[in-house]
């Protein structure tokens, strides 16, 4: 039986989100806006599998890209995405490429001091043993440390923020505050933000001895509510299918229908666990990796110039993956929304999504405009003979 991969670039959005002005994302085009800045970008191998096409479709536009160099020759199929989940977070978008659309909307905490209720707070320390949190506000994990680390180290109060997502982010040293304990502080929290409805709860340690040279380490960890119905890695688990999260879809997914999981940071140490898991995997199986940069290092901080080159780093390792495939692995490449480095502020952007799949086995054509990201997952259900509950397959 053929496996399936599933190699997810977070953030990589391609634009002409139908309700993107609903969002206050109209003109939104993660990758168009790296094109037009940077038209010499060379990412010759997702070209050749049909990126280009995808992205031109969905943003009615017709930008060029050369594939001079290209190393990639396989028969594939390119399409492009509508997100029908009310929100433009990773979990609605990792959830409903899964099959599970978050049609409900999560629970917020207000972008301006003081973004978190007192009487949260107040059960929060009460519980954690803590006199209080630095923070309290919307703000990029970055930033903040530099701001309130050196007040952190001072007093032991963690820093507490929020983004424009569903969150409570907790940043604290690893060494002075320590990694087990903001480990337990999270979950405390996980606990008291459930009737909020928060979709996550996100351990940010750091390391550093004063401002300017905190930098946060990769022991983050995403606490996560459970997916509201079974996902494609439920169904995989549940018939037997060997599961493999890498990265970051473990947590994503609250562990639910994961096998085994993969711990790396940094898109170089994904890609070699990655490489791990296909040694590893036999026949039938999923492995789900997400490359978590594009969205962290670059959507986020609007570094246009960090993501192309990040972009043409990732197409460069193409050749190396598509040399460790199996005759009959098929593979998805997509992504969970969009992250346009050229926007206003630091905010996820509402866009349609590319979907490139390829292997030996496949018959090349364009599978078009697909009416929500479940499609994705009911054609990766397909190739390992399964059946998901949304979503129309493209195969």
């Amino acid at each position: 039986m053929a496996r399936a991969i599933i190699l997810m670039m977070d953030s990589f959005g391609i634009g002409g989100a139908p309700d993107a002005r609903d969002f206050g994302d109209e003109g939104a085009d993660t990758f168009g806006h790296i094109v037009d800045s940077f038209p010499e970008i060379k990412i010759p191998n997702l070209v050749r599998l049909g990126l280009l096409k995808a992205a031109n479709a969905a943003s009615g536009n017709n930008r060029k890209v050369s594939e001079e160099g290209a190393k990639v020759d396989l028969p594939s199929v390119y399409g492009h995405c509508v997100e029908i989940s009310s929100a433009k977070d990773t979990t609605s978008g990792h959830w409903e490429i899964a099959g599970v659309p978050v049609l409900e909307s999560w629970g917020y905490f207000k972008p301006e001091y003081p973004s978190f209720p007192k009487e949260l707070l107040e059960r929060i320390c009460k519980k954690a043993g803590i006199t209080g949190f630095l923070g309290n506000k919307a703000a990029s994990g970055t930033v903040i440390i530099q701001e309130l680390g050196e007040e952190h180290i001072k007093t032991g109060m963690p820093i507490g923020y929020t983004s424009a997502d569903s969150n409570f982010q907790i940043a604290a040293h690893e060494k002075y505050f320590g990694l087990q304990k903001l480990y337990d502080l999270c979950q405390i929290v996980y606990e008291e933000v459930k009737p909020y409805h928060i979709a996550r709860v996100i351990a940010r340690p750091f390391i550093g001895e004063k401002a300017g040279e905190f930098v946060r380490t990769g022991n983050r960890h995403d606490y996560s509510v459970l997916p509201i119905a079974p996902t494609l890695l439920d169904v995989a688990k549940a018939n037997g299918h060997k599961v493999i999260a890498v990265g970051k879809i473990y947590d994503i997914f609250a562990g639910c229908g994961v096998v085994e999981k993969k711990t790396a940071s940094g898109h170089p140490a994904l890609w070699e666990k990655t490489f791990e898991a296909m040694r590893e995997a036999e026949d039938g199986s999923l492995i789900f990796t997400n490359f978590v940069d594009f969205d962290m290092l670059y959507g986020h901080r609007r570094d246009v110039k960090g993501y192309a080159k990040a972009l043409e780093e990732f197409d460069a390792m193409l050749p190396e993956f598509v040399s460790q495939l199996k005759d009959d692995d098929v593979v998805f490449i997509c992504a969970d929304h969009g992250n346009d480095p050229t926007a206003k502020g630091t905010d996820h952007t509402r866009e349609q999504v590319p979907v490139l799949m390829f292997g030996q086995k496949i018959k090349a054509k364009d599978a078009g405009k697909r009416k929500t990201f479940a499609d994705i997952g009911q054609t990766v259900a397909e190739v390992l003979d399964l059946k998901l509950n949304k979503g129309v397959s493209f195969l």
